[in-house]
């Protein structure tokens, strides 16, 4: 088994929706499975799997081809369903190729498998369950991150136009690598951040073009009532709201707009792909200031009481 290392390029992570506890300094307590993709690395960690499982490639190909087998598809229907040609399917079957993130994560979204079971377990095994039919909820989320030379992790820019593709392309290697990246030191260092460019006028006095940076929430359950996030989600795709945890009572998301023209509305966990919560900023609109009605009654007054001392200074 070879471990990770990342000099340049992306790294790639993976939590589990459930126990989102595994990050960047408890890697020495997780098994890694490693992939190459062109000169880059990544890997995938997990927080629940058996220290004495082996993260093979041999185990990789294997399930690959017992659930092709036992769905009943030839090569060319899975390569066809996997969007990939038919000779990589029998490159993978045989172990002459390595499959790459995206592939593993359709593979896994294809046979209702996790990433988890797909790369540790034996599927072939007579009686083996996976978590999805065991009741379990075994889904698991690909954080992918782009470092600079000195391993210190980017700010990915998704602009309006790239919303659409983000959906697709978050655990999508080369999408992220092609993304425009910076760093905020203002930020700080814990943490992993992501930047947005919202469009639409829901979230007032924030404007359309505004770019809101977000930090990565790995623990949704800890979300606090209120709260500005981008989530992201197969239903709504990239949305910037407040957001109210309903997960313990309905499994759900509230999601409300600063704008009062906009009904709130409830989001299933289970179309939620990533949240980030607002951080910080970045506009070239400054927002008009906010008048109550007491404000602008103090201002009327104390303009009187101006014009009156003029009066009489006449």
């Amino acid at each position: 088994m070879r471990y990770c290392t990342i000099p340049l390029g992306s790294s790639f992570r993976l939590y589990d929706r459930n126990k989102c506890t595994i990050y960047a300094n408890h890697i020495s307590i997780v098994r890694k499975y490693l992939v190459s993709l062109q000169q880059a690395h990544f890997c995938l960690l997990t927080d629940h799997v058996d220290k004495n499982k082996d993260y093979t490639v041999e185990k990789v190909t294997s399930n690959i081809r017992h659930l092709r087998k036992h769905a009943g598809y030839t090569q060319a229907q899975l390569a066809e369903k996997l969007d990939i040609k038919r000779s990589l399917v029998g490159a993978y079957e045989e172990g002459r190729a390595e499959p790459k993130l995206s592939t593993l994560v359709n593979v896994a979204k294809l046979f209702d498998v996790s990433l988890d079971e797909l790369i540790t377990a034996d599927l072939s095994e007579p009686g083996f369950k996976t978590a999805s039919a065991q009741g379990g909820g075994g889904k698991l989320r690909v954080l992918a991150i782009t470092v600079d030379q000195d391993e210190r992790e980017n700010i990915e820019l998704v602009p309006q136009k790239a919303s659409a593709g983000y959906l697709n392309g978050y655990a999508d290697p080369e999408f992220i690598e092609e993304l425009p990246r910076f760093r905020l030191p203002t930020l700080g260092a814990g943490g992993t951040y992501r930047a947005f460019e919202i469009s639409g006028d829901s979230m007032l006095p924030l404007s359309s073009g505004t770019v809101i940076v977000g930090r990565f929430v790995e623990d949704w359950s800890a979300i606090k009532d209120g709260t500005p996030c981008i989530i992201v989600s197969e239903k709504e795709g990239v949305v910037f709201k407040r957001v109210y945890n309903k997960l313990k009572e309905a499994s759900t998301l509230r999601l409300h707009s600063d704008n009062p023209v906009y009904s709130p509305y409830e989001l299933h966990v289970e179309d939620v792909v990533e949240i980030w919560e607002a951080k910080s900023y970045i506009s070239s609109t400054f927002p008009i200031a906010d008048i109550s009605l007491d404000k602008l009654s103090s201002i009327v007054l104390d303009l009187q009481k101006e014009m009156l001392k003029l009066k009489k200074a006449e």
